[in-house]
């Protein structure tokens, strides 16, 4: 911790204080990650929740801003986490088609660095509270990468067994899930008040609402969304928690809060108005909420359409500390600190939208090119010259229908192209597989 306490000092010294640090008495913001499992793009009432309330949550979205247009970087959970953590496109982590299970050896690779390791590196106190879900064995422990702390799961709440932890040591074995998002917010607030003199990163990872759903006294039965919206209903209460404890302890200024989600709902939850859900590459199931609340930095009351993606909290949070990106890798997330503060454009000409280790769609501005999809067992591709579909596949306006529905890939063959353009690019530097097959649906 002195070595790193060093480092972080000279890097001061020498001139990298950021203009968030000036802003806030040049002193390191300290950062939380809030991320949910499986919630829908819909399921908040700042994206038109009718039937779950979230009051905290939308207080946030009011004293922030929202994402209208944030994605996953996977439609699944384990390579999105790993996009997350890392900066990377999951295809790199060689995180794509399956996630981590407590039967397999999927993990994060110990070579990796994340945001916790940068972080840890640069003075800050870190802790992973909740669900890791990047690798079920030993190996793979949060504590190799970055993290000071671990209290949670190491995998989803469907897998066995589920054991919760606190650091290496199982406390429970089988979990009891009805309080499990309260027991994370304890540790969380906890977290806080031991850390209020220096900096610190809390990721927290919820367990829900992905299923099998669990509540209790005094959430169970109190949402008209049913037990889903009860458990998010917790969620929007463990968030203020969070807050409250923020201003009691005079953090709130200094300290940068962001709420999210790991992929699309999968049985239950509300895409709103977008298309398919968890598992696929459709809007539903990458399109996910961020809300991100900093008084000091970002003027209340934003709303941007403006494209990003999760593995921009990498760049975005370590530029903010005054750190650098690592040089001996690809990062593919970009800073957005200017979209959240100043209301910028993407800083992204194109993102990628995957269908496990293939590029299945291009986000660019308004439009979305997408050349891949799945019906029932069958997969189509509509990047093929025989195909009846379309030969360039398929062009969206996500302005004017944000549900996907109609192509506009003939009107606009100069848009296709382009983002024909950054496809093949993509492919090549990804080193990412293609289709193999053409199949016409019916």
């Amino acid at each position: 911790m002195l070595r790193a306490l060093s480092l972080f000092m000279l890097i001061v010294s020498a001139g990298t204080i950021t203009a968030c640090q000036q802003a806030t008495g040049n002193t390191p913001p300290n950062i939380i990650v809030i991320m949910a499992d499986d919630l829908g793009y819909g399921d908040i009432g700042a994206y038109g929740a009718s039937l779950i309330e979230t009051p905290n949550l939308d207080r946030m979205s009011n004293e922030g801003i929202r994402l209208d247009s944030f994605y996953a970087s996977a439609n699944i959970c384990t390579p999105s986490r790993g996009g997350l953590l890392t900066g990377r496109y999951p295809v790199r982590l060689g995180l794509t088609a399956d996630v981590a299970r407590p039967t397999n050896n999927i993990g994060l690779a110990r070579e990796e660095i994340t945001i916790a390791r940068i972080l840890k590196d640069l003075g800050y106190s870190t802790s992973l509270i909740g669900k890791w879900h990047l690798g079920s064995q030993p190996q793979y422990s949060p504590l190799h990468y970055g993290f000071d702390s671990f209290f949670g799961l190491l995998h989803s709440n469907d897998m066995h067994p589920l054991q919760l932890y606190d650091n290496t040591d199982v406390i429970e074995d089988p979990v009891n899930q009805s309080t499990l998002t309260e027991r994370y917010t304890a540790q969380a607030v906890n977290f806080i008040n031991d850390n209020r003199d220096q900096p610190f990163f809390l990721y927290l990872p919820h367990t829900f609402p992905h299923t099998p759903l669990h509540t209790a006294a005094p959430f169970a039965g109190q949402s008209d969304a049913g037990l889903y919206g009860d458990t998010v209903e917790t969620l929007d209460w463990s968030t203020g928690q969070i807050l409250t404890t923020l201003a009691e302890l005079g953090l709130d200024d200094n300290t940068l809060v962001i709420f999210t989600s790991d992929n699309g709902p999968w049985f239950e939850g509300s895409v709103g108005q977008l298309r398919d859900r968890k598992g696929s590459s459709w809007e539903g199931g990458m399109r996910v909420p961020f809300i991100a609340r900093w008084p000091a930095m970002i003027p209340a009351g934003q709303v941007s359409n403006e494209a990003a993606m999760n593995i921009d909290l990498l760049p975005t949070l370590i530029k903010l500390a005054g750190g650098d990106l690592p040089a001996d890798r690809p990062i593919d997330g970009k800073d957005i600190m200017p979209m959240l503060s100043e209301g910028a454009e993407s800083p992204h000409e194109a993102l990628f939208l995957f269908q496990n280790d293939r590029i299945a769609g291009v986000r660019s501005g308004k439009w979305k090119l997408v050349v891949e999809s799945s019906y029932r067992s069958v997969i189509t591709s509509f990047d093929h010259a025989d195909s009846y579909y379309a030969p360039t596949g398929l062009l969206f306006d996500l302005q004017l229908d944000p549900g996907e529905t109609y192509s506009y890939a003939r009107e606009n063959p100069e848009v296709v192209n382009r983002l024909r353009t950054h496809l093949e690019q993509a492919q090549q530097a990804l080193d990412t597989s293609v289709l193999d097959a053409m199949w016409i649906l019916p």
